[in-house]
Order: C-alpha cells, then structure tokens, then sequence
C-alpha cells in the first residue's frame, strides 16, 4: 500500500472524511527524526493495507495544518478514528510502540473481512451444488 500525501487543500478528504481510521505522520526535509519515522509508516502501511490509511503531511508545505492541529514539535503522529477525536504522540516511535498507543490492532483488516465474507456466500453455493 502506498502511503498517500495530504495537503492543506487534500486534508479533509483524505483524512477527515475517511470512513477508515488514519495515521497522519507530521514531518518536514529538514528534520532528522522524520528520517527515522518513515520507515515505520511503511511498516504500519503494509501490516494495515485495506483497513487503515497512512497519511504524510509536510509541515513546511502545508502550514495551515500546522496551526489548526497545533504541531509545535515534529515529528507529530496523529491518529484520526472516524467520529473520535484526534490523538497524538511526538518524537520517533516504532511501528509496534504507534500500534499500542493507538490501539491499531482493533481495527479489522478489510480483506480479511472480505475474504471471511466471500467464503460464507460461497458456502451456501457449494452446499447447494452437493445437493
């Protein structure tokens, strides 16, 4: 899954209008422990595909977002669950310490649950064809 990029303008869309929870990681070029960030997002990207999306905001590029979430100290990862308010922690974390803190593994995986529903449509189909 690729990690999407919101922007003052592509914020809400992306982010607040989700019908999936999102990580937003707040980050900036200059910053060093942004550097170490990434790669988590790809980490929490990939183990999350279908059922969270991963959002990267670039603060210096986008200062509206800035002031509006009041990020003073990046980098800022925020977690936005749809109809809860924001939570977020600052400075480098590992995937699985962002996982805890946000309670990731609550949220089921879209295609598991897809698959797990595919298989009981499926099922009534071969026990018919049995029959």
């Amino acid at each position: 899954m690729a990690i999407k990029v919101a922007t003052d303008a592509t914020f809400e869309t992306e982010v607040l209008q989700n019908d999936k929870p999102v990580v937003v990681d707040f980050w900036a070029a200059w910053c060093g422990p942004c550097k170490l960030v990434a790669p988590e997002m790809e980490k929490l990207a990939a183990k999350y595909e279908g059922s969270i999306d991963i959002v990267k905001v670039d603060v210096d590029a986008n200062p509206g977002l800035s002031r509006a979430f009041n990020i003073m100290s990046i980098p800022t990862i925020a977690f936005f669950a749809p109809g809860k308010q924001p939570m977020g922690v600052v400075g480098f974390r590992p995937a699985e310490q962002l996982e805890a803190q946000f309670q990731l593994a609550s949220y089921p995986k879209i295609e598991a649950a897809a698959a797990a529903a595919t298989d009981a449509a499926a099922a009534p189909t071969a026990a018919s064809d049995a029959a």
